[in-house]
């Protein structure tokens, strides 16, 4: 049998199910999805602080009940955490939004909510040693691997683009001159959210082919070279 050293260190009391025990694990329920909330709240996600915290402590409480019901209630199945976890699994695919630039937004903010509601269930079946090292694991997916994954999404040879030009006469002049620079489109599509505002509206998705591109020039100074077209009104990596 394996032993939770965090729970060895605690003493038996923090295996059952008690008041001191109950308490615990609500209470490092809250913290963690407090914690994990902040993070996202930080950098303006609509999912914060208090989403986090609700959906962590309702896993909590979701499997707590499972396990009392268990010892008292003979056949007695884990429904509650299953059926928390199908809530979570809802709430997170209405936090996926899809905007008129193509983009999906609140995807990683859906998927740690997904997590932390893992995160719930586990110490609430007192799994406190699991918990903190996924814990740590989560706030370092969140918050550090964002750095590395920019980093390598900014030197792939993909990217797609938002692009606003002044008039649709200027797309055959816009193709032209990324085909001399060395780019290739792979995908071309007219954002009709804009047909009414005066300007020509696409979603592209490129392919760098030129040697010097590849080696030399990352997504942000290839955008930046685009820009300064005169016939250019706007254009974004997303």
């Amino acid at each position: 049998m394996i032993i939770d050293p965090i729970s060895d260190l605690l003493g038996a009391w923090s295996l059952e199910i008690n008041l001191c025990s109950v308490l615990l694990r609500v209470a490092v329920s809250v913290i963690l999805g407090m914690l994990i909330g902040c993070e996202r709240s930080s950098k303006r996600h609509a999912a914060g602080l208090r989403t986090f915290m609700l959906v962590s402590l309702a896993s909590t409480v979701a499997i707590l009940m499972d396990q009392y019901l268990g010892k008292n209630a003979e056949g007695h199945m884990f429904l509650l955490s299953a059926a928390s976890v199908v809530g979570i699994a809802i709430i997170t695919v209405n936090s996926v939004l899809f905007t008129s630039r193509n983009q999906i937004k609140g995807l990683t903010t859906s998927v740690g909510l997904w997590a932390c509601g893992i995160l719930g269930l586990a110490i609430g079946a007192g799994l406190y040693t699991i918990t903190l090292v996924a814990f740590f694991a989560l706030i370092c997916s969140l918050s550090l691997f964002p750095h590395v994954e920019g980093y390598l999404k900014n030197r792939s040879n993909h990217f797609e683009v938002h692009l606003e030009l002044k008039n649709i006469a200027y797309l055959q002049n816009f193709v032209a001159t990324i085909r001399e620079l060395g780019l290739t489109i792979d995908d071309i599509e007219a954002n009709t959210a804009y047909q009414n505002s005066g300007l020509a509206v696409y979603y592209l998705a490129v392919t760098i082919t030129g040697k010097e591109l590849r080696k030399y020039k990352t997504h942000d100074e290839i955008i930046s070279a685009l820009g300064s077209l005169e016939y250019v009104n706007h254009i974004e990596e997303i």
